[in-house]
């Protein structure tokens, strides 16, 4: 028996990232068209400036407490009561799990940062999934589909663009501080408009037609103006479009050892080894220049919220692991205490081979 298009949006699910002005319209959207499953992330609060341009929010909710993704939650329920809705107080970079990612239909990002979407650019080709991206500022905005195998937004970018979102990865042993994004004021009416667009390609690609990949959609409100014009681009060389597969399911959450891991491989893991892909895990920190050390044992992306009071990231060296092997120190520490998030995907080299697990859930 065939599926109906309203079978299909009951049934789908779509990872909306960013609960902000764009996201407030996409999950509106979503929950007016019948889409059965939506999981939203975002790890920001509701603010009084949040209310000009978002339509899922009141002013009792900009309290300087409430999560936007709680607060959308609510909100789509009353408009969908049916709607299964996960929240995930999360930054995409580092705290979405992969197998999540895996278990989408589409993404669709409505992020205001470049480095934001060339991670969601990569969360997705690695687990072959869709996504939909927009972008606004004042009275412009874009939307653009992009489908591993066919279109890459990292291939899109110049090399100097590249390398200079790379560089947010770290220098090696070197802290680093979070990075600054800038924030282009928002129009509700353009965020109304591209949102719009954004939905109605979810949809569309949840039932099938992914054929607006390879295309922009641009909306100039100050002509006023819209049309698709050719954006593709997809270079078979660039790493950032690998895929990860076959992947295998795995008895292993963020509460499993590193030794227990490495254990349950043939040879008591002797030839085995987890790759942390997106961070990396730091013991201890030398100052530069006095060579005082600082115990940390956290992931990379928490050091610089923890050195001592006074002190710059630039002051420091940092020991750093981004391979876990039979010589890691700490096999006593979970996969969790590492960094890695509920639900990812474990990539990991067993005596020369690339396999990859996905973790569970609980």
């Amino acid at each position: 028996m065939m599926t109906s298009g309203w079978d299909r949006l009951r049934d789908a699910k779509v990872m909306v990232v960013g609960c902000g002005a764009l996201g407030n319209e996409v999950l509106k959207n979503l929950a007016l068209c019948g889409v059965g499953h939506v999981v939203c992330v975002d790890f920001d609060r509701v603010e009084t400036g949040n209310l000009t341009r978002s339509v899922l929010f009141r002013q009792s909710d900009a309290d300087g407490r409430r999560l936007k993704v709680d607060v959308a939650k609510e909100r789509l329920l009353e408009i969908n009561p049916g709607m299964d809705i996960l929240t995930l107080d999360a930054d995409i970079v580092y705290d979405v799990g992969l197998g999540v990612i895996r278990g989408m239909d589409v993404v669709v990002s409505c992020v205001d940062s470049r480095w934001a979407r060339f991670v969601i650019n990569r969360h997705c080709a690695r687990m072959n999934r869709p996504w939909v991206d927009g972008g606004i500022a004042l009275a412009e905005g874009t939307v653009k589909v992009f489908v591993p195998g066919r279109n890459c937004y990292a291939c899109s970018l110049a090399p100097e663009e590249i390398g200079a979102l790379k560089k947010r990865l770290s220098c090696a042993n070197v802290v680093s501080a979070p990075g600054s994004q800038g924030v282009a004021p928002t129009s509700s009416i353009t965020a109304s408009v591209i949102g719009a667009v954004q939905a109605q390609e979810a949809v569309r690609i949840i039932c099938g037609d992914a054929s607006s990949c390879g295309k922009m959609f641009y909306y100039d409100g100050d002509v006023p103006t819209a049309g698709v014009a050719r954006f593709d681009a997809y270079d078979d060389d660039c790493p950032e479009h690998e895929m990860w597969g076959p992947v295998e399911s795995s008895r292993f959450n963020v509460d499993t050892t590193v030794s227990d891991v490495l254990s349950s491989f043939p040879g008591g893991g002797s030839e085995v080894s987890i790759l942390l892909r997106e961070d990396k895990f730091v013991d201890w920190l030398e100052d530069r220049r006095t060579g005082e050390r600082y115990r940390m044992m956290l992931p990379g992306r928490r050091v610089a919220e923890s050195l001592p009071r006074g002190a710059s990231p630039e002051d420091f060296y940092q020991n750093e692991y981004r391979t876990v092997d039979a010589a890691f120190p700490y096999g006593e520490l979970t996969l969790g205490a590492l960094g890695i998030p509920r639900g990812d995907v474990l990539h990991i080299c067993c005596a020369g081979k690339d396999r990859f697990f996905e973790l569970r859930w609980e």
